[in-house]
């Protein structure tokens, strides 16, 4: 997958000012019915799945395990029922289109997606009434740590591409991708360009999407790129958390890298935290997968300590 810049557009990419409540519930039925979602959703997927009302479960047949779901569904606002309303007064010609094409991604085409292709009002209410029932099942009590958590890392991410640049900055959404002239390589397992053509991108980090960057389309053109928060829904901490870092990446998470600041075999740490080594290594891989930490073997032991992302993520906190 590679982002094609102009240098216009490298003046124009911002992250999003807010977490928006539709798109979050599109990615979390999504992580719902993905298999290969973070190990950390396994409890998460089994409560929300239990608790689903069944008013709700039609949309299972709307939204993919790939995320790529309908966009008219996830409209870019940060209330609820103005994302609602937006979703009630999508055009008949984009609902259309993007049935086709979450059909065309495996979706079953059902009488009732039918319905709302043909903009029936009852398919339409229920509809509508099944996105409120899922987000007051899925994300009202959560809603504020998902909040906190998607600032913490707006601010950290903001406050550290001064110090490290444009082309590291991107890179560390993202690790393994890179900056190379004006074109920005990421997700190999996906062959896809996309020109931004001078429109600008939006970076937009989710807690409830494990998996590779979405891209999305605005209504003037301009391009979305969601990617993995640093910290997964269920590792966020109540937002009252007094500790910039701990909002970030959850209090344990928090704990283990400030403990990696100096290297540290996997059972050492585990003894220093009083956690298991099992959850000790879970961390360990976690911070790993997200470029904070590196991880050598020696024999049979394995040692773990800061990237240079890592510790200037120490250093600075989260402002």
């Amino acid at each position: 997958m590679r982002i094609h810049f102009t240098p216009e557009d490298l003046l124009r990419i911002r992250f999003a000012e807010e977490p928006a409540p539709l798109l979050e519930l599109g990615l979390a039925l999504a992580t719902l019915r993905r298999p290969a979602a973070d190990p950390v959703f396994t409890r998460w997927r089994r409560e929300a799945a239990r608790s689903l009302p069944a008013r709700a479960r039609p949309l299972l047949t709307l939204v993919p395990a790939s995320g790529a779901g309908p966009q008219f569904l996830d409209p870019m606002v940060a209330d609820v029922e103005e994302g609602l309303d937006r979703v009630a007064a999508s055009p008949r010609g984009q609902v259309r289109q993007e049935l086709v094409r979450v059909v065309g991604l495996g979706q079953p085409k059902t009488p009732w997606t039918q319905r709302i292709a043909d903009l029936e009002r009852g398919a339409w209410g229920e509809l509508l009434a099944g996105l409120h029932a899922a987000y007051s099942s899925i994300l009202t009590e959560p809603w504020r740590r998902l909040r906190a958590g998607f600032h913490a890392e707006v601010s950290w991410r903001t406050s550290g591409w001064g110090r490290l640049g444009l082309g590291p900055g991107l890179a560390a959404l993202l690790p393994g991708s890179r900056l190379d002239g004006l074109v920005w390589h990421l997700a190999p397992e996906k062959e896809f360009d996309m020109h931004l053509n001078g429109r600008g991108l939006t970076l937009y980090p989710s807690a409830m999407w494990s998996g590779p960057p979405l891209v999305g389309t605005y209504s003037d053109h301009s391009k979305l790129l969601v990617y993995p928060a640093l910290t997964p829904l269920p590792l966020l901490p109540e937002p009252h958390d007094a500790d910039p870092l701990g909002t970030l990446l959850g209090r344990t998470r928090a704990q283990v890298l400030e403990a990696l600041a100096e290297q540290r075999t996997t059972g050492s740490l585990a003894r220093d935290l009083g956690i298991s080594a099992a959850s000790a290594s879970q961390h360990a891989t976690a911070l790993r997968e997200a470029g904070l930490v590196a991880t050598r073997r020696e024999g049979k032991a394995a040692w773990h300590g800061c990237t240079a992302l890592g510790a200037e993520l120490l250093r600075t906190g989260v402002r």
